[in-house]
């Protein structure tokens, strides 16, 4: 039930992530969802792809840092407090969030990626609530 997510390090100037698009674009690899976080001097890019491995190496070709992070994909009610009741089931259990963005709507609920400081816990606890959480392969067809 874990997703793999690459997290590109770059230089906070003018184009660097037109420079990424560019590459991942010319290996036909295809961006599902992205987060950007940047500092004064640098930022990092978070990328879901349908393409880890090809990602990877033609960013490191082309001179890039690249990391890669264990994820979940879990479906958000579409409701008010939908994301509420997840965040206070994680908080009950002691689950850290570290971060979280939208990947897309799928019907009545929203899919989001969540880094949590212990994603099996994590997991477990979703899954124990009747809260759906994706398969990478489920991800990479949305």
């Amino acid at each position: 039930m874990r997703v793999e997510q690459i997290s590109i390090f770059l230089e906070n100037t003018g184009g660097r992530i037109a420079e990424v698009t560019t590459i991942l674009s010319a290996a036909s690899v295809n961006i599902r969802a992205l987060s950007l976080a940047d500092t004064t001097d640098f930022g990092v890019l978070r990328l879901i792809v349908d393409d880890n491995e090809t990602a990877e190496k033609v960013l490191k070709e082309n001179g890039f840092s690249v990391g890669k992070t264990s994820v979940a994909a879990v479906a958000v009610e579409d409701k008010p407090g939908g994301l509420n009741r997840i965040l206070i089931l994680l908080a009950k259990a002691d689950i850290n969030v570290e971060y979280m963005y939208a990947l897309q709507q799928n019907g009545d609920h929203a899919v989001m990626i969540f880094r949590f400081d212990n994603i099996d816990d994590a997991v477990k606890l979703l899954d124990s609530e009747g809260i759906r959480v994706y398969k990478a392969s489920e991800v990479a067809s949305l």
